[in-house]
């Protein structure tokens, strides 16, 4: 499973608003949004972190979550392809749907 960290490679930062695919929020990126506050669930856009290289473009749904140090991880399945990531979640995500996510 990948996991959202490539040694040796930099994050690159991109800033842009989006539409999720999902339940439809306009959300406000800020350069490290990967995911829907509203819904939790992201697009599968990037090879290397912030790059948006990939071409498959699949919706990324919320498989679990793990709270450790103060914090949440989302663990994610692309539903086109299959390929599993995880993310750190942000401070204005939905914890009404964190929580039951929790393992």
């Amino acid at each position: 499973m990948e996991n959202g960290t490539n040694k040796g490679k930099r994050f690159r930062r991109t800033i842009e608003d989006f539409i999720c695919l999902n339940c439809g929020l306009n959300a406000t990126g800020n350069g490290y949004t990967d995911h829907c506050p509203k819904c939790l669930f992201g697009r599968h856009v990037d090879v290397m972190p912030g790059d948006r290289s990939e071409q498959c473009h699949g919706l990324m749904k919320p498989m679990h979550s793990v709270y450790k140090g103060g914090s949440y991880t989302i663990y994610y399945k692309c539903l086109k392809c299959g390929m599993q990531r995880r993310f750190k979640s942000a401070p204005d995500d939905n914890t009404d749907l964190l929580i039951p996510l929790l393992k």
